[in-house]
């Protein structure tokens, strides 16, 4: 696999992290590839397909996200041909908890499977789904 362009993709994957922590709506924009065909899944909803609604989607993610910072595991990077590239890892998730004082945290997981297509501006997201993990707690098994 070339390097380079394993680099890229991880650069990419990764500021799709950085726009979420930020709250940077407009970083997040520029980060998905302007086409109808662009696809979205929020853990635990329904997909939301198309640039603008993808957009205003992560407006209201973002506006109603305090703190949020993610510890990015498992990254796993593939390519199909040479301009779709794949990427899977798992979300290790540390957010303000709701409804609690602002030093409060909690924390969640999600695996995530991000599709990035090349054109003329560089590495852009075409899909993002993302799927909570269900953490059993020692004695909640049935």
């Amino acid at each position: 696999m070339d390097d380079d362009r394993k680099r890229a993709i991880l650069n990419a994957n990764q500021s799709v992290y950085d726009a979420i922590e930020g709250g940077d709506i407009d970083l997040m924009r520029s980060l998905w590839a302007d086409r109808d065909d662009v696809v979205c899944v929020h853990p635990g909803a329904e997909p939301l397909r198309g640039h603008a609604t993808v957009s205003r989607s992560w407006s209201m993610v973002m506006a109603n996200t305090g703190y949020i910072q993610f510890f990015l595991t498992d990254v796993s990077v593939s390519f199909a041909g040479d301009d779709t590239a794949i990427v899977t890892c798992t979300e290790n998730v540390l957010a303000e908890a709701e409804g609690e004082s602002a030093d409060t945290f909690a924390g969640g997981k999600a695996v995530a499977t991000n599709v990035f297509v090349r054109d003329r501006r560089g590495w852009l997201l075409l899909m993002r789904h993302a799927s909570p993990v269900v953490i059993v707690e020692e004695g909640d098994e049935e």
